[in-house]
């Protein structure tokens, strides 16, 4: 980008944690760059630790992650982004409780005390540290780990939301118990996350390390049915909601409610309890979404389980389409779910919304017979708000015998029946405060997709682990406030993988499809080796480094010259000088020209200015920084010959510390 037309703004507190955007677009912030990084030295245990402190189901989301610190990665404005979830798996799969396979050997499970032990007795010198990571807590309680002794605490929901709400409430002190409706813990990831993407003994194992810390599981136990709301309420000191979203969402057409349509949700919940599911030999999925190819793709895995688990698939037994308003290019499912299920043979159409369910006569009412699709001409607006415009002259009819609907998911909130008033609903959903996440009941919070909709399963996790600081603040009067630390490490001399921006993301090994079908419950993606996650991670450019000027600077343009991706500029000092907000950068508080040279009032350093830029000013021209481009190589810093230039490590550290009275305490 040309500078004279680059937005330039005053730089804020956070512009250098800003630039580590993997971390920032992570909803517990893990620092993704530390463990990345520590793979490329060969650390792996490092980089378990740093991707476990803040996220109690690491070897979960090394899974089946939605992984928006991938979409944020820098990596990828270059040629791909950085491979972080499946880095993140290589790591919790060789230090987690559930131990990666080899040489065909089943998987090893360490207890969930041992590694409850081992978590708390491993000191992590962690660069990042943001305030979700509580790993440190578990040795201020090293002697109550067997149970916690504080107030107690009901959960209601055993999934991503509840378990990580009650990890932390473990780790702080309470005593937290959570009712699970199912026969099984672990909600939606159990329920709703086919086999083949994330092994049962996974979750089983990562819940037992939470259960060691004093968490107490109940299942089998209904809100509504078996308790109330109201007599929870009673008997604990705070309840938390975090019921996930199980239900799915329908469609206003005609004949919807014909044998033959089901929800997509309730399908994989039947498949994942081993309820018998009778599906027809033509299958018609409702969707666009990940979601949409987990239920698609089990369809087919489904038939191969009806069969036999052993023989080959006859080819043309099952028909499985799946039929989207979105074309290509819009659909909200990852590619790699797209690819696979091509592969598997899950047939497309994008660009058709469903009008009408066909359907022919039956003993017990209307059967589906087929579905009549209207084509979708545009599915977002100028706003990318979704506002779908149809041609109703162009019609299809597919033939169908089973019609099974993702379009959405919803939470069931039949429960709060018995809760009377207590609980106020706005436009069907729970009313909660955005800052303590309570509800107008009075010590009764919601955490996860009851708050807030479907989300990502960190998204889950981020909003579990934010309604526990709030419980903890409710039940024990004290106020948790942020402690932050932050700073920069010269590195010295810099060096880094040759041929950093030109090595291209290593390819994910997955089974080969003719067994994905035969083996319905084998696991699709196969991991990287330690060889390939180092190369993979090699990639990283690392963006808690960088380049760091001072006054001995003279412009002679050497790094301007070396630079690889041209990220760095020389124009005139009145180019920029024109530009309204560089003016007004002038006339700040903390800034000020001075014989035509830009100066830091409080500090003799750079100028910070964002998004992605920075400059510096010297006489009649200007050393002009685009963060976007910067692959952190250090060829500035080598050729530079009064050494102004610096390659230097962001550190910081964020904590909590409780207020009691005005009291400080760790």
């Amino acid at each position: 980008m040309e500078p004279a037309q680059h937005p330039i703004t005053l730089g804020t507190p956070t512009y250098w944690k800003d630039q580590i955007r993997c971390q920032v677009a992570c909803p517990v912030h893990t620092d993704a760059r530390g463990y990345v990084r520590a793979i490329a030295e060969g650390n792996f245990e490092l980089a378990y630790l740093i991707a476990r402190g803040p996220n109690p189901l690491a070897s979960i989301c090394g899974r089946i992650c939605g992984a928006p610190c991938e979409a944020s990665c820098r990596r990828g404005m270059i040629d791909e982004p950085i491979a972080i979830r499946a880095l993140k798996r290589v790591v919790t799969e060789r230090f987690g409780p559930y131990r990666a396979a080899n040489n065909g050997d089943k998987p090893t499970l360490v207890s969930g005390p041992d590694h409850a032990a081992y978590l708390q007795n491993s000191d992590t010198d962690k660069i990042c540290a943001e305030s979700d990571d509580l790993m440190h807590v578990i040795r201020l309680y090293a002697e109550s780990l067997k149970r916690p002794t504080g107030q107690r605490i009901a959960i209601i929901g055993a999934g991503p939301a509840g378990l990580a709400c009650a990890h932390d409430l473990a780790l702080l002190g309470l005593r937290p118990t959570i009712l699970e409706s199912e026969a099984m813990p672990a909600g939606m990831l159990v329920l709703g996350v086919p086999e083949y993407r994330l092994p049962r003994d996974l979750i089983k194992a990562e819940i037992e390390v939470i259960q060691a810390l004093g968490v107490e599981i109940r299942c089998g136990v209904q809100v509504g049915r078996d308790v109330t709301l109201s007599s929870l309420r009673d008997e604990y000191d705070a309840v938390v909601i975090a019921v996930g979203c199980k239900r799915s969402r329908g469609l206003s057409i005609p004949g919807i409610a014909s044998k033959g349509v089901y929800g997509g949700v309730e399908f994989l919940r039947s498949v994942a309890i081993g309820e018998p599911v009778r599906l027809g030999g033509r299958v018609i999925v409702i969707g666009g979404g990940s979601v949409a190819y987990d239920v698609s793709r089990t369809v087919l895995r489904q038939e191969q389980a009806d069969v036999s688990r052993e023989a080959a698939r006859q080819a043309g037994e099952r028909e499985v389409t799946l039929v989207c308003l979105e074309s290509a290019a819009e659909m909200p499912a990852e590619t790699i779910d797209i690819k696979e299920g091509e592969e598997e043979g899950v047939l497309r159409k994008n660009g058709w919304g469903p009008v009408e369910i066909l359907t022919k006569p039956g003993p017990d009412g209307p059967l589906v017979e087929g579905v009549r699709f209207r084509r979708c001409v545009r599915v977002y607006d100028e706003n990318r708000a979704f506002r779908p415009i149809y041609d109703n002259t162009q019609l299809v009819d597919l033939p169908a015998d089973t019609v099974l609907l993702s379009v959405g998911q919803a939470v069931d909130l039949s429960f709060l029946e018995k809760a009377g008033d207590n609980v106020r609903l706005s436009a069907g959903q729970i009313a909660w405060d955005a800052n303590t996440q309570m509800t107008s009941y009075d010590g009764v919070f919601v955490a996860g997709d009851v708050a807030y909709g479907p989300k990502l399963v960190i998204d889950a996790i981020a909003s579990g682990k934010h309604a526990a600081r709030s419980v903890y603040e409710y039940c024990t009067g004290a106020r948790l406030h942020r402690d932050a630390v932050q700073f920069h490490v010269d590195l010295g001399p810099y060096l880094r993988e040759p041929d950093l921006d030109k090595n291209t993301r290593v390819p994910l090994p997955a089974l080969p499809v003719r067994d994905r079908i035969r083996f319905p419950r084998a696991i699709v993606d196969l991991g990287y080796t330690l060889d390939e996650a180092r190369a993979e991670a090699g990639r990283c450019l690392d963006c808690g480094v960088d380049t760091l000027w001072n006054t001995q600077c003279t412009l002679c343009g050497a790094c301007v010259e070396v630079c690889p991706t041209h990220c760095l500029q020389m124009p005139t000092l009145l180019d920029l000088q024109q530009q309204e907000p560089f003016q007004r950068l002038a006339e700040s508080d903390h800034y000020h020209l001075k014989k035509n040279t830009v100066v830091l009032r409080d500090e003799d350093r750079s100028v910070v200015v964002a998004p992605q830029a920075r400059i510096e000013a010297n006489e009649d021209m200007v050393l002009f920084k685009d963060e976007d481009t910067c692959i952190r190589c250090g060829l500035c810093a080598q050729v530079c010959p009064t050494r102004a230039i610096s390659m230097q490590r962001l550190t910081f550290s964020e904590g909590w510390s409780c207020r009691v009275n005005g009291a400080a305490r760790a």
